[in-house]
Formats: C-alpha cells, structure tokens, sequence
C-alpha cells in the first residue's frame, strides 16, 4: 500500500486541489481517498487500473465536499494562491509561459495568467471544473474519464467541450 500512496498521492492531491481550491481540504480529502482505497481494495476487480479507480473515488469525494461546502455556503476566496509549486501548478505553468523567456516583464505577465486561469477554474461549476482537470491538467485519456467518472465517451466528448467554452468565457470576462 505505501508503494501506491507513494505513487499517487501527489497526482491525486493536485487533481483534488483543483476541484475543491482549497489547500487543506484536498489535503484531508486524498488522505480520505486513501481510507477508502484500503477498505475496498478487497472489491477491486481489476477491470480497470488501480489509477483510475482510484481517481474516481477520489473525484467522488472532491464533488461530494463542493456540493456540502455549498449547502453551508463555506467558500476558500485565495486558497489556491498559497499552493506551492505541485505537479499540477508546474504543468499549468508551462501551458501558460515561455519557458526560454528570461524576460522579467513576460515572467510577471505569465504568473499573472496563471492566477487568472487558477481563478478562473475555481469559477467554473464543480462538473466542469473535474472535466478540465482530468483531460488539461492531469492528461487523461477520454476513454480514463469515462471510466473514472462513468460515463460514456460521447458525453466526455461534449462536458469537455462545455465545460472549455464556459472556462473561455470567464478568462475572457477577466481579461
């Protein structure tokens, strides 16, 4: 078990942290997932990776919190501008800036998008928000979040498709 909590922990963090936005309760969720994890690795079957089942209960957990954290209107406002640098962070820097850049004005310009793109994930509704972390920041296949999340391609097809569009309009609307 350590092997796999050593494996995944941080990929499972990060994809968490995206969804609910705040540092500590993604914390506390991945060790939840990992909880759940061992009391039901006796009903694992195999008949998908360890990951992506995996995933699916963490995702499931994450979306269960928003929709509490909702019910008693709690919401983080800057929890992710604390984050360190995550795997994740590293990865949505790198789609945000030029590497080769040694520029201080474009170093400043790209971490100023990059808090408006992690602002603006946290605006997107919880579904969309699972849609643009699995596929963009985590690198899942279509057919992995069709099966983390159960649910058919096509309709991995088309909340991806929405769910891009509505992170689009709310850069747009800050920018």
């Amino acid at each position: 078990m350590e092997t796999l909590v050593l494996r995944y922990q941080d990929r499972l963090y990060n994809a968490i942290l995206r969804i609910c936005g705040d540092p500590e309760d993604a914390a506390e969720l991945t060790q939840d997932t990992f909880v759940k994890v061992i009391e039901a690795l006796d009903r694992f079957r195999g008949k998908s990776s360890f990951y992506t089942w995996a995933f699916r209960i963490a995702i499931n957990l994450a979306l269960n919190h928003c929709q509490r954290r909702r019910r008693i209107g709690q919401r983080s406002l800057d929890a992710d501008e604390d984050q360190g640098r995550s795997e994740a962070s590293e990865r949505l820097r790198d789609l945000l800036s030029d590497p080769g850049s040694a520029d201080p004005a474009v170093v400043a310009q790209d971490r100023e998008l990059q808090v408006l793109a992690r602002r603006a994930l946290l605006e997107l509704d919880e579904q969309q928000r699972v849609m643009i972390v699995l596929r963009d920041i985590e690198g899942m296949s279509y057919a992995q979040i069709a099966e983390v999340l159960d649910i058919e391609l096509g309709t991995v097809r088309s909340r991806l498709s929405r769910a891009r569009e509505a992170l689009r309009r709310v850069l747009e609307s800050m920018i």
